[in-house]
């Protein structure tokens, strides 16, 4: 009896123990009189979200509508503390004029993982500006007109297999995508032509049919542990992916690198930028080139320090920026395209209006190839790709992290946002709010025409984030989706049928952007 007795005093303390370490803070923004979002045990305000009872773009509205009349308010990250920001103006100025106090992100995982945690998107301080800086040099636009014959030979390949087959496809959007942006990032970036279409059975699809899902339990059970608790997950080695995709990326990359240096081959990709970085020679600038706008949606390259960077990368580091544009020249972008001509679809004006300029163009081409600049000049094709990226972002929600104590004021309360600590950014609820973007719902590529841009309030259109820790390959996805478009229309008509969801569902899932019953739409082929 004693012995029970002694079992259960050990137990409720233990239990009494466990729930003062999850709700230490809970009480961190009452006590500051600062609006926050009440937590639920353990999970904080992300418990709906990682099991699946919201969507992404749920999941960012329930951050942004909490509170509609603060800028800045609180929430908690499982049980830390963080910070929402709803308004434009404190968005601009947390992530452009005062960078130097939110210069980092949280992302999944920890800089433990040897992929995700390596990877440019989560490093942190002077290695990532330094990373950023050796990087930068790939995306500009001189190096795309340099990749622009690749994505185009790509995309001309995908067309003339879908012709082969029939006059009338019922094609699934996701399936169709992956297949042709995977081809397009073996080309553009490792220098590997492969033809998904003709051999699904190749090693690059197979290996992105693997990270697609991202799902699975055993991959969340991971990221909660690693944000629960990331020293212990750091101490037992915890990584996001299995062996098996690091070994893919290192022998493919070193191979490759191998074969360059004995035969003396040169590529304008990212393996050749690997090859000159991992020698410690310095890469020119992208700010030293002078850059034109590559449509809307561009982001601005914003200078982040040393205008190069001559330090020395880990084995581990190069293999973890092959992993990230593996992973971010596939998946988002066939997610987009897959988006983009769903709305074609469901749009018809809006599509007779595309087709309508790429045959103009196509008549002032002789039979020639479109060129990389020409491209950029279809105004209205920019105008249907922005308007897609907004409707449907890559992202719903990103983040910055806090690296020194930083001083904020509302409504006559101070507060301080202290070291360590996130700010969520629902960057997909900016887009329907419809203070800034009317009848949201609505698929409406005259938003961003030349006079209507112009009222775009800054700060509210993010589908490549914000700030210097935008995405670094916005000009690489614009290029693919713009070229993929274009060709598709030239030789298809896009038209929903009887397996089409409209409206189109999100799944409620965690990670991405993902459909409830994927997108399935007929291609009739063009005389």
């Amino acid at each position: 009896m004693f012995d029970v007795l002694l079992l259960l005093t050990a137990v409720s303390l233990f239990a009494y123990a466990f729930y003062k370490w999850v709700t230490k803070n809970y009480n961190y923004f009452k006590d500051r009189n600062l609006a926050f979002i009440t937590p639920k045990f353990l999970v904080g305000n992300f418990g709906a979200f990682l099991t699946k009872q919201l969507t992404a773009q749920e999941f960012s509205d329930y951050l942004y509508n909490a509170h509609p009349t603060k800028k800045l308010y609180g929430i908690f990250s499982f049980r830390q503390p963080a910070l929402v920001v709803r308004d434009p103006e404190v968005l601009k100025q947390i992530t452009i004029k005062d960078f130097e106090y939110f210069e980092d992100k949280r992302l999944i995982g920890n800089d433990s993982d040897k992929l995700i945690g390596k990877s440019l998107i989560m490093m942190k301080g002077t290695k990532w500006h330094d990373m950023r800086s050796t990087l930068s040099p790939a995306f500009t636009g001189s190096k795309m007109r340099l990749m622009f014959d690749l994505i185009m030979e790509n995309s001309i390949n995908m067309s003339t297999q879908l012709r082969k087959k029939n006059t009338s496809l019922e094609l699934d959007m996701k399936e169709l995508f992956n297949k042709l942006t995977i081809d397009m990032t073996a080309n553009t970036a490792f220098g590997i032509k492969i033809n998904s279409f003709e051999d699904e059975n190749n090693e690059f699809y197979l290996m992105a049919k693997n990270l697609l899902n991202f799902n699975r339990p055993k991959i969340l059970i991971k990221m909660v542990f690693l944000n629960v608790m990331p020293k212990l997950a750091a101490f037992f080695d915890v990584q996001m992916f299995e062996p098996q995709v690091a070994e893919f990326f290192r022998g493919m990359v070193w191979s490759n690198m191998e074969t360059r240096q004995r035969e003396g081959i040169f590529r304008p990709d990212l393996i050749n930028l690997l090859m000159q970085i991992r020698k410690g020679e310095e890469v020119q600038s992208a700010a030293d080139e002078n850059k034109t706008p590559d449509g809307f949606a561009t982001v601005e390259e914003f200078s982040v320090g040393k205008k190069s960077s001559t330090r020395r990368w880990s084995d581990e580091e190069i293999i973890a920026q092959c992993f990230l544009f593996f992973f971010a020249g596939f998946d988002p972008i066939s997610n987009h395209l897959g988006f983009t001509t769903y709305e074609l679809a469901v749009n018809p004006d809006v599509q007779q209006k595309l087709f309508e300029e790429i045959l103009d163009v196509e008549s002032r081409l002789n039979g020639k190839n479109i060129t990389y600049d020409q491209l950029q000049k279809m105004k209205y094709l920019d105008m249907v790709i922005t308007e897609s990226l907004r409707k449907w972002p890559p992202i719903a929600l990103t983040d910055r992290m806090c690296v020194k104590d930083y001083t904020y004021e509302e409504d006559g309360v101070k507060f301080v946002i202290r070291k360590g600590m996130m700010v969520a950014v629902p960057s997909m609820s900016f887009h329907y709010d419809e203070k800034y973007f009317p009848n949201s719902k609505v698929f409406d590529p005259e938003r961003f025409n030349d006079e209507n841009r112009r009222n775009i309030v800054p700060g509210t259109y993010l589908p490549f984030g914000i700030g210097p820790r935008n995405c670094i390959g916005s000009r690489y996805a614009l290029m693919q989706a713009k070229v993929t478009i274009y060709y598709l229309l030239l030789n298809f008509k896009l038209v929903p049928y009887d397996k089409t969801q409209i409206p189109l569902k999100l799944a409620k899932t965690p990670m991405g952007m993902f459909t409830d019953k994927g997108i399935h739409l007929k291609f009739e082929t063009r005389p």
